[in-house]
């Protein structure tokens, strides 16, 4: 993998695999043990101790890091979705649920037993919409996938608890009414990006028979977390972004897929990050694949070069792209 020093110079960044680790919390502060002492190793769960507001800021908050984000890059998502819409064949604003950002957008190829892609947005859990994402359908349903645009409440309407259970919620509900949407729920992956990354990996964690019998335990076959955030806690020390999520730290351990949710099958997953983004998003892959990879169920991660948290979703956008093949890969298709 690789960093940025400079204007489009990257260089090597050696990442030391992570030890595993148990976790709880005495007085308000977070307790966590390395097995075998470690062997020399950073703790990937205690490595962002002692660093100042400065730090977390230049490593979470990223859009500081783009100030043509809202000039350039939102209004190139939103055109090109709209024009996603208009020329796909899809049903929108599909409500699976009460909460009132509750809705999900169907993009369809024309064949009902294609594979099915759940895209989860981003947005720190705080901002964003299923409709700006519409853009990342094109390419897969003239690949010959049914793509599924998730929408959820967000931060501070609701708790981030709320919505990880409101994504367990849409794929209840997308399982269910599958058919009459025209999409395959046997062949099911999902994907998403930033915070969706991490409730990808909630999703990938669900117990879904505990749910509701009729569910099998992988109703998920493959999933593609993309920059997730693996652990919460840093999140939470960066101010600019707790404001809104108003994490206090039980909720940081008890939403974090490092701590408290592991994956519950040994369905295949694909970790994508961009390889200018800042050290904290590679090492919070890194720790996730680390920990959860076995020879059983196979945790690949994957860079994607020379681009940052935002491009890269504009190199997943082109089908000629190593990052779409990649993807269009782990949906199993067909031939």
């Amino acid at each position: 993998m690789h960093r940025q020093v400079g204007t489009g110079v990257f260089e090597p960044v050696h990442v030391v695999p992570f030890p595993r680790a148990t976790v709880g919390v005495q007085s308000g502060k977070i307790l966590f043990s390395i097995p075998n002492g470690g062997h020399g190793m950073t703790n990937p769960l205690t490595f962002h101790e002692g660093h100042d507001p400065d730090w977390f800021n230049a490593q979470y908050n990223l859009r500081a890091g783009r100030p043509d984000y809202e000039e350039t890059v939102i209004p190139g998502w939103l055109a090109a979705s709209q024009l996603a819409r208009d020329k796909l064949d899809c049903v929108l604003d599909v409500r699976y649920a009460e909460g009132e950002k509750q809705l999900l957008d169907v993009f369809r190829c024309g064949d009902a037993d294609a594979p099915t892609l759940i895209w989860i947005h981003g947005g720190y859990w705080q901002r964003g919409d299923k409709s700006i994402y519409s853009f990342l359908a094109t390419p897969f349903v003239n690949a010959g996938v049914n793509v599924v645009v998730v929408g959820y409440d967000l931060c501070p309407t609701v708790t981030m608890t709320r919505i990880s259970e409101e994504l367990r919620e849409a794929l209840v509900y997308i399982w269910h009414e599958a058919s009459k949407m025209g999409i395959n729920r046997d062949r099911i992956t999902v994907m998403g990006h930033s915070a969706g990354g991490h409730l990808t990996q909630m999703m990938m964690a669900t117990d879904w028979p505990a749910r509701e019998a009729a569910l099998p335990a992988d109703l998920i076959k493959s999933g593609i977390p993309v920059s997730p955030l693996s652990f919460l806690e840093p999140v939470r020390l960066t101010l600019a972004l707790n404001a809104n999520l108003k994490m206090d730290i039980a909720e940081a351990l008890a939403e974090s897929p490092m701590t408290d949710h592991p994956p519950l099958t040994n369905s295949p997953q694909l970790l994508v990050v961009g390889g200018a983004e800042t050290d904290e998003f590679h090492r919070q892959s890194q720790m996730y694949k680390d920990k959860f990879a076995t020879d059983a169920r196979l945790i690949d991660m994957y860079v994607v070069p020379n681009v940052d948290h935002f491009d890269e979703l504009n190199v997943l956008a082109d089908p000629t792209s190593p990052f779409f093949t990649k993807t269009y890969a782990m949906l199993g298709p067909k031939g």
